[in-house]
């Protein structure tokens, strides 16, 4: 049973009932209830396999597109900035250079546009039935992880292939231990910057129309296209590539499949920006989920 109290009754109210859940008024951004997302862990696993065969479904090639999708981008990357702009690092096939930024990328990208359209993609549910409000955007990152390890497991499969052709001496090293840490960062940030969207959007309907346009500008000021190691220590550009808190998080993905020169002691950066912006999107989150119902 669930039954709505006001904040005076509502010691004495839990005192004198037995409910299965107790809506209170909402309370400070910095109460999140973290206990009470792990009681609706099998709402959140649900919603994680509604995202994953949704997308897919009525498509000729289904869940194959998970693949395709980073395959085909790093094609056309490999082919326009890699042989023809000659924008890669020498000795490393184009393909494996620009899938290793890419995969990241995609999940960036994913998890940001998933995690903004949450609120309003889900507006018919919340508006009807109490749970959680952190569990769809938290289902959109989960759904977005297991995307970006098929999609990884797939830059392995080519790493492999160049290694057994002989055309390419694939040797990782222990830098490949990096990675639980940089997906790690990557979903703090991602989800961070998501959730702020996804409360301005609330109110603001045009900002959904312009995150896609964002993100795409984004990784233009990223080094996914070239790496960091080709701009000019005195050139406006590196200034800008280093203020994205995206360009250590890219570095280290190629560092640790590719070995190649990386500073790991930038992760600090990405890492201070990422539980800001995560820091930042709870509250901001918490704080919208408030008037959601009248504004939706």
């Amino acid at each position: 049973m669930i039954q709505q109290v006001t904040v005076p009754e509502k010691k004495q109210f839990l005192d004198e009932q037995h409910w299965d859940v107790v809506i209170a008024p909402s309370s400070p951004w910095w109460k999140l209830n973290l206990g009470e997302i792990w009681r609706y862990r099998d709402l959140l696993r649900e919603l994680v396999v509604r995202d994953l065969t949704a997308i897919y479904k009525q498509t000729i090639l289904g869940p194959i597109w998970v693949l395709v999708q980073p395959l085909i981008t790093s094609i056309m990357f490999a082919v326009i900035f890699g042989m023809m702009a000659r924008m890669s690092l020498p000795g490393i096939p184009a393909l494996l250079f620009y899938m290793s930024a890419i995969v990241p990328w995609s999940f960036f990208a994913g998890v940001i546009n998933k995690t903004s359209a949450t609120l309003a993609a889900n507006a018919n549910l919340m508006t009807k039935v109490y749970f959680p409000r952190l569990i769809p955007p938290l289902s959109s990152m989960f759904s977005t992880s297991f995307t970006f390890l098929v999609q990884l497991t797939l830059f392995f499969v080519f790493a492999l292939v160049y290694l057994l052709s002989g055309s390419y001496a694939w040797a990782p090293g222990a830098a490949l231990l990096m990675l639980p840490l940089l997906l790690l960062l990557e979903m703090m940030l991602a989800l961070g910057v998501g959730l702020i969207v996804a409360a301005m959007t609330t109110r603001y309907k045009d900002l959904g129309f312009l995150i896609g346009f964002a993100v795409q500008l984004l990784m233009y000021m990223s080094p996914v296209i070239f790496p960091l190691s080709r701009v000019d220590v005195d050139s406006p550009v590196r200034s800008v590539l280093e203020v994205n808190p995206m360009t250590p998080i890219i570095e280290g993905f190629r560092g640790a499949l590719l070995n190649t020169p990386m500073d790991w002691s930038t992760l600090w950066y990405s890492f201070a920006f990422a539980a800001v912006a995560l820091i930042t999107g709870l509250a901001l989150f918490q704080r919208a989920q408030r008037s959601y119902a009248d504004v939706v």
